[in-house]
């Protein structure tokens, strides 16, 4: 039994009994965790992989010398398939910062733990990396040719081939070698951690610590930083995301000069690569393994690779157009679509009473244009509406409307902005003026095409007293 071998270390190490012993939700590996409490509390480790086990021990003492925040491992069996560490609580990163991640509004305290966590990353890949002896890495010692390809074979076959695309396997391996040669192009004597995202830093005193480091080996800085800020459910809003950049570079500049423009060229490659990774781990825990945790993260992580995608890798034409196919499958194209922003715009005479919003959300902006100098008061635009070329050459001439609807564009697109990052599905804005047909209907109009154009979200107008209805697509 697991737990009488980790009652007799226990004992052995602190020469009481343990009072209790509970198992701690496990993650990805096989390793199970157990807390003993008794006279002083530890963490009791089982792992199936002795050569693992034995990485994490060493380094584990090796970091600590170099005072990197990580648990000590204060024993272990004679064969390490069990072992004893310090217990650093419960309290994980991703928890912690929970209430951004679900808003994508980080608040005080959770961007203070965020650029903590980020600007201690140098201390473990340079620090620790001094005077560490890499042959202990298992299951290799180094991030190299191999160990790329690896990682995207995993892809390959645990992900994309399970949702059944078709793809020639000749072309996808040309651009895999390609990649190989873009990560490995800087050779780094830094100590890269490989698993270095939220669920992986535990959170005492304020501080953070490092934990399941075990998997790292010799290898590039990039690797960690888009480990950590494209972790597939952190959501950090791209603008937190860049300034988590920036503070990263600012430490590692204690270590080494950095060309800025450089690194973040080469962020980007490894971004991609830590993507494809990630959806074949997600691939196999998920689809071979069963395990819903797993399942539930792809999504997240198509969506990451969808707007990697945004701009172009040139360097892998034939990767990136199976890449655009996959994130296009109707599987992930429709989960994508139903956390849609979609803004609905109306124009109405408000004699005829402001429009109701079907989602229940109260009504979101509504927009007076009354004020705007009215064509309605000319017989000659009886006939035409905001759409017609008179009304708009009208409306036009004096600069009025457009400077009123460029203070309108300034509110509205602060929170569309705000409502993609938050993952609402719903705004309503409304304009509305005396008869509902020139000034509401040309703003109505000129917004729609505006936010189209500019956040590329779907679009319901209605143009409510012309009976006129508008659907502009989402671009997925």
């Amino acid at each position: 039994m697991i737990t009488d071998e980790l009652k007799k270390l226990y004992y052995s190490f602190t020469g009481s009994q343990a009072e209790e012993i509970t198992e701690l939700p496990s993650s990805g590996s096989n390793r199970r965790y157990f807390r003993l409490n008794g006279k002083t509390n530890l963490i009791g480790v089982s792992g199936t992989s002795t050569e693992e086990n034995n990485a994490f021990i060493y380094m584990a003492g090796h970091f600590r010398k170099k005072g990197v925040n990580v648990p000590e491992v204060y024993c272990f069996s004679d064969d390490k398939s069990f072992y004893l560490q310090e217990d650093l609580g419960d309290n994980i990163l991703f928890n912690a910062i929970e209430k951004g991640r679900k808003s994508s509004v980080f608040d005080e305290e959770e961007r203070r733990l965020l650029y903590r966590t980020i600007s201690l990353l140098p201390s473990i890949q340079f620090a620790g990396a001094e005077g560490f002896d890499f042959s202990y890495c298992y299951p290799q010692a180094e991030f190299n040719e191999r160990s790329v390809l690896w990682d995207l074979n995993y892809f390959k076959y645990c992900f994309l081939k399970a949702t059944g695309m078709e793809f020639q396997e000749n072309r996808l391996e040309d651009d895999f070698l390609k990649m190989g040669g873009v990560l490995l192009k800087d050779p780094s004597d830094t100590f890269l951690y490989r698993d270095f995202q939220s669920r992986n830093v535990m959170i005492r005193d304020g501080e953070p610590w490092f934990i399941d480091f075990q998997g790292g080996r010799k290898g590039p800085v990039y690797y960690d930083v888009a480990s950590f800020l494209w972790q597939a459910k952190a959501k950090f809003p791209e603008s937190l995301r860049n300034e988590l950049v920036a503070e990263y570079i600012e430490a590692l500049n204690r270590y080494m000069p950095v060309d800025k423009t450089y690194f973040l060229h080469q962020l980007r490659h490894f971004v991609l690569f830590r993507t494809l990774q990630v959806l074949g781990a997600y691939g196999f825990r998920g689809y071979f393994e069963k395990k819903p945790h797993f399942i539930q993260s792809v999504p997240f992580a198509i969506n990451n690779l969808r707007q990697l995608l945004q701009e172009d890798y040139p360097e892998y034409p034939y990767l990136c157009s199976i890449l655009r196919e996959l994130t296009n499958l109707k599987q992930f194209s429709d989960d994508i679509k139903k956390r849609m922003l979609e803004v609905k715009i109306v124009s109405f005479a408000y004699k005829k009473g402001i429009p109701n919003d079907p989602t229940g959300n109260g009504g979101g902006f509504i927009f007076d244009c009354r004020a705007i100098n009215n064509p309605g008061k000319y017989e000659r635009y009886n006939h035409f509406t905001g759409l017609d070329e008179p009304v708009i050459l009208f409306l036009e001439e004096d600069g009025e409307i457009t400077k009123y609807l460029e203070h309108v564009y300034t509110l509205v697109d602060a929170s569309v902005k705000r409502y993609l990052d938050r993952g609402f599905t719903n705004l309503m804005v409304c304009f509305g003026c005396t008869g509902g047909r020139h000034r509401s209907v040309y703003s109505a109009q000129h917004l729609a095409e505006h936010l189209h154009s500019k956040f590329k979200v779907k679009i319901h107008l209605t143009h409510r007293e012309q009976n006129i209805e508008q659907i502009f697509d989402a671009a997925i």
